[in-house]
């Protein structure tokens, strides 16, 4: 397949995926396509189900680069007589992306809410949706409609609810998220800023992996605490 077919057959599980992303994984050594005399590239179906691994852990998983090569390196390992195990990229529950009948149907990627559907998605009411937006912790994209992240936070504060937090407990989530981007922006925004597609989708991984990263750091540390907390 040329790198084009390969962007159509990915874009259907991965809407975010970009010939630059795909060239990027290239150079990383991820993938290797093989090359026509005039130096197109054309992929095999294991090069595209080793595309769709590497984009299922880094979605799912924030897993970086170094990890995800050394997975594809021990699942492509000949050794000891084994036959090489196929590569399926698996979702954090074991689902398989794109195939609906083997564990139900897969959440698409990308989402658009309105107010009405984010409550009735989430669980929270439209009073508690409004106290998180006036507290800044759940923003609207413009013109007035919810992403996936959005989602996200909603279900977390409707889960957080049932414990006896409100809105009102969450603020200090915003104010440290902040703290973070601040600090992530510094390390990311040279890279954003270059022309090169290369330098951009390098901008988008190293962001994928500060927040992977972050997300573990806090996790961690959360569970630290109230081990300390609770005399354990």
């Amino acid at each position: 397949m040329s790198i084009g077919e390969v962007l159509a057959q990915l874009r259907l599980e991965f809407p975010d995926t970009t010939i630059s992303k795909l060239r990027f994984l290239e150079a990383e050594g991820l993938v290797e396509p093989q090359r026509t005399p005039a130096g197109y590239r054309k992929y095999s179906w294991d090069d595209v189900d080793r595309l769709r691994f590497v984009l299922t852990a880094q979605r799912d998983q924030y897993l970086p680069l170094r990890v995800i090569r050394e997975q594809l390196a021990e699942r492509s390992d000949p050794s000891a007589g084994r036959p090489r195990p196929a590569l399926v990229a698996v979702g954090p529950t074991g689902e398989v992306p794109g195939r609906a009948g083997e564990g139900g149907p897969t959440e698409p990627t990308e989402v658009r809410l309105d107010r009405a559907e984010l409550v009735a998605r989430s669980g929270i009411d439209s009073s508690t949706l409004a106290e998180l937006e006036r507290l800044g912790v759940l923003v609207s994209r413009p013109p007035g409609w919810y992403d996936a992240d959005a989602l996200v936070i909603a279900q977390a504060v409707a889960g957080l609810a049932r414990y006896g937090l409100e809105p009102r407990h969450l603020r200090g989530y915003r104010t440290a998220a902040d703290r973070e981007v601040g600090l992530f922006a510094q390390l990311v925004a040279p890279l954003a800023r270059q022309s090169d597609p290369a330098a951009r989708a390098r901008a988008a991984e190293t962001a994928r992996e500060l927040v992977g990263l972050s997300q573990q750091l806090h996790a961690a540390l959360v569970r630290v605490g109230l081990r300390e907390s609770l005399g354990r």
